[in-house]
């Protein structure tokens, strides 16, 4: 999310899957589609049946290479050094999209004239601290407070300038020499993709898993919105980024903020650096653009949270929202860690299998051994429910109370999912759960009332949080049930004094007179009785085969507005300002949204996003109506993008590399990764680790597999685990299809059947011949019709510092043929 947030201002899909099929280039990096995403794939074969180049740049030959025109491999976690290539070419081949550039981004502004770039450091780095100040990052500003820019591109400090030189020395013979693409494959990628630059061209990048699992995976992507930008294709018909997302809700998880660093709708965490709601919203909301109206969109959430009791004479209750520490982070690995460090006592684990699922999974076993208590639940028994049953366990040792709570599958339970595109669908229950089972949102909803009931007669004011809390969900039809619809409700927001719905998020107020859940899905419920994502009306077909596609004259409603909600106010592409040129004329033979001069508005086959102002005026906010990007700082779009880890994407190796950075001798990984210090966090070095390793998934089977080993058919279809194996490499080890093999890495062994492939390729990096291995992840040792090794034993804890994403697609590993199976 903060690689797509920086650069564009939302943390989201920039497309809609219908609109795919207008792309001239499409190109899977970081994303097997065809095995993950199947049902989206469609729309990325359409448009290759209407013309469209498909290029897939992989490791291994998928099967989503498989449907490609073209499969590029490289090496795995070498992405920024293929994607800055390409930003290279664009600039010294004079490929970039200018008028776009200079109008909707802000590769124009100028930066601080102390901001430097060292041999793979930025300026502001603190050794001692592990931490960049950012003070010399910043923007120069006039008298007024605005920014100073050159709209020629030439002044030396404009951000253009800037990543001209840091990614001039990423040349074709460069990038091959990292990433292992031949020199002249990688020019004919350049000219392919780059050839999009133009105004009427687009080309789509997909990611997945492939980008985020590294210790840089936000500016992975952070790389690609960079490209796309210079090449103008964020926001036009048939562009952007297409962020396919790991699971099924995904999206909406994090749009509802299930991170421990954000709250509903995207409004951030407050820490305790933030002494009163004033002070957080003085120092997190962004100015000169949409995000002014922040205020409204948080008070509005203190309302629905805490009812009459938010008020302003105390800062709407803002006292009661957790503080985090300014100097922690309390992600996923951080929990595991704070468990053996005797921080944490109890922990509850809703449909996940850690155990197997989590990076280093030796740590997390002893993790759960550590524990006081344990509540899992669950569909089926699996590892981390059974964890003392593990290799390496003494139950007898054990302390930890553990509590299965039996959970209802997908068809037991109402609800919605919000898809990779940001559609959110409602889905009906169609039987009840079996036994004592209960959905997830039952148990939430238990929960929350017998808090409330247990502190009820509590006078502590640290109790008042629960006691204050609406939780007001029954179902007076239904007392075995709750009321779906009253949450719906609450995530879009309403009128406190009348109650009734609130039309979207312009509708909210600042006074405390509106409540809002999640601002960003207002709209999805606009009038009692109303849930447009349970809306099921779709565009009439226009082709004989049962497509509806885009045509000229912006008359088709190609993008299904009819169908599901789409956050945010229903747009499916959203920056669609960009679609037009600065006077609001459609640049593509596609249009999405045009300025209508006859009746002074803007139109489209979208809903347009934009300021209300005509494309010549400036909006109060700050923002020109001739500017896209409205979440960003005067309405341009980041390629400039300050995060923790750098204003701007560049090559680091793995964690874990078979090779020095041969770009930057003097850093050689990201500086600013995290790793933990557990006897389980240890490294490998290439002399004992020759091999680069990654992981991937089937379709057969889910994550650890719990649902998927469990259900004969599945099981029977990918019933071994295998290692894929070049066949190179097997001929230098002996190794034959099907025999046992060893993989081991720094943290641990597992044993599996080899898989001898034409599939992975040896690959030339640093003038040395080097291997890439591949495993899958689906397979535990004690749940399911099929069981095997756990592939996580291999991975490490090394993380991003942006997500805290583990760095499991890349990490080094040896091998060697045994003769007894696992």
């Amino acid at each position: 999310m903060p690689g797509l947030g920086t650069s564009f201002g939302r943390g989201a899909m920039t497309t809609a899957l219908w609109d795919v099929a207008n792309a001239d280039v499409v190109v899977f990096m970081g994303s097997n589609a065809a095995e993950n995403h199947p049902i989206a794939l469609k729309w990325f074969l359409r448009a290759k049946q209407k013309g469209a180049t498909v290029i897939c740049v992989d490791p291994r030959y998928t099967r989503t290479a498989s449907k490609a025109d073209w499969w590029i491999p490289f090496r795995s976690g070498t992405d920024i050094a293929v994607l800055g290539g390409l930003i290279n070419y664009a600039i010294t081949h004079d490929k970039i999209h200018r008028e776009y550039v200079v109008k909707y981004t802000n590769a124009s502004l100028l930066v601080h004239p102390d901001f430097r770039f060292d041999d793979g450091l930025f300026s502001g780095w603190n050794e001692a601290t592990g931490k960049y100040d950012q003070a010399t990052w910043a923007f120069q500003t006039g008298p007024d407070g605005q920014p100073l820019a050159d709209p020629t591109l030439e002044h030396p400090q404009c951000v253009f300038q800037h990543i001209k030189r840091i990614y001039a020395p990423y040349t074709p013979e460069k990038v091959s020499e990292i990433s292992g693409i031949p020199v002249a494959e990688f020019i004919r990628f350049a000219e392919t993709v780059c050839a999009t630059g133009a105004p009427g061209k687009s080309a789509v990048f997909t990611y997945a898993m492939g980008w985020t699992q590294h210790t840089k995976g936000v500016q992975n992507i952070r790389t690609a919105t960079i490209l796309q930008m210079l090449l103008g294709n964020i926001g036009v018909a048939g562009g952007g980024i297409a962020a396919l997302r790991g699971h099924a809700n995904v999206q909406g998880a994090t749009d509802l903020a299930v991170l421990y660093h954000d709250l509903p709708g995207y409004l951030g965490q407050p820490n305790e650096g933030h002494q009163s709601l004033q002070d957080f919203l003085a120092k997190t909301t962004t100015r000169n653009s949409y995000w002014e109206n922040k205020p409204k969109f948080l008070i509005s959430l203190l309302k629905a949270w805490w009812g009459e009791h938010a008020t302003a004479a105390n800062d709407y209750c803002f006292d009661y929202l957790p503080k985090m520490a300014t100097s922690e982070t309390y992600s996923h690995y951080d929990i595991f860690q704070s468990i053996l460090d005797g921080r944490v006592k109890g922990l509850v684990v809703v449909g996940q299998n850690p155990a197997v699922g989590s990076a280093n999974a030796r740590k997390v076993q002893a993790a759960l051994a550590k524990l006081d208590w344990l509540v899992v639940s669950d569909l089926f028994l699996n590892e981390t429910s059974e964890f003392w049953k593990l290799e390496g366990m003494n139950p007898a040792e054990i302390q930890t109370e553990v509590i299965l709570l039996p959970a209802a599958g997908p068809l037991e339970k109402e609800g919605s999912f919000t898809n990779t595109h940001r559609l959110i669908q409602w889905k009906h229950k169609m039987i009840e759960p079996m036994g004592q089972a209960h959905s997830d949102g039952w148990y939430m909803v238990q929960i929350g009332k017998r808090l409330k009931q247990l502190y009820a007669g509590s006078t502590a004011a640290k109790d008042l949080p629960i006691k204050h809390l609406v939780w007001d969900y029954d179902d007076p039809n239904n007392p075995d049930e709750f009321d779906h619809l009253k949450v719906l409700k609450e995530i879009n927001g309403y009128d406190t004094t009348t109650g009734a719905p609130v039309t979207g998020f312009g509708a909210l107020k600042d006074d405390g007179t509106t409540a809002c859940g999640c601002w960003i899905y207002s709209g999805i419920y606009p009038e009692e009785g109303v849930n447009k994502a349970d809306a099921r009306l779709r565009a009439a077909p226009n082709r004989p085969d049962g497509w509806t596609e885009a045509r000229a004259d912006g008359s088709a409603d190609y993008l299904h507005l009819g169908w599901g909600f789409a956050w945010p106010a229903n747009r499916r592409v959203i920056y669609n300002r960009a679609s037009a040129d600065p006077t609001g004329r459609p640049w593509s033979k596609v249009p999405l949204v045009w300025w209508n001069e006859a009746e002074a508005k803007w139109a489209g086959v979208d809903v347009p996003d934009m300021l209300p102002v005509a494309p010549d005026q400036v909006h109060a906010l700050g923002v020109r109506g001739d500017s896209p990007f409205i979440m960003k700082p005067w309405g341009l779009g980041g390629i400039w993008g300050p995060l923790p880890d750098g204003p701007l994407p560049v090559h680091y190796e793995p964690k874990e590399s078979p090779t020095p950075n041969l770009l930057y001798r003097k850093q050689g990984t990201i500086p600013t990764m995290k790793i933990y210090d557990s006897e389980f966090d240890v490294w490998g070095d290439p002399q004992r680790f020759p091999y680069v390793a990654t992981t991937y998934r089937l379709t057969e089977h889910l994550t650890s597999g719990v649902m998927t080993r469990t259900l004969p058919y599945l099981a029977e279809a990918f019933p071994r685990h295998f290692c894929e194996i070049p066949r190179e490499l097997a001929q230098l080890k002996g190794i034959r299809n099907g025999d046992w093999v060893e993989v081991e890495s720094a943290r641990g062994k597992v044993r599996v059947q080899a898989m001898v492939t034409n599939r992975l390729r040896p690959l030339r990096v640093g003038g040395r011949e080097t291997y890439v291995i591949g495993l899958p992840i689906h397979w535990g040792p004690k749940s399911g019709h099929v069981q095997g090794d756990i592939t996580n034993t291999l991975t490490p804890q090394a993380v991003d510092v942006n997500v805290q994403i583990q760095e499991s697609k890349v990490f080094l590993a040896d091998l060697r043929k045994v003769e007894v199976g696992g």
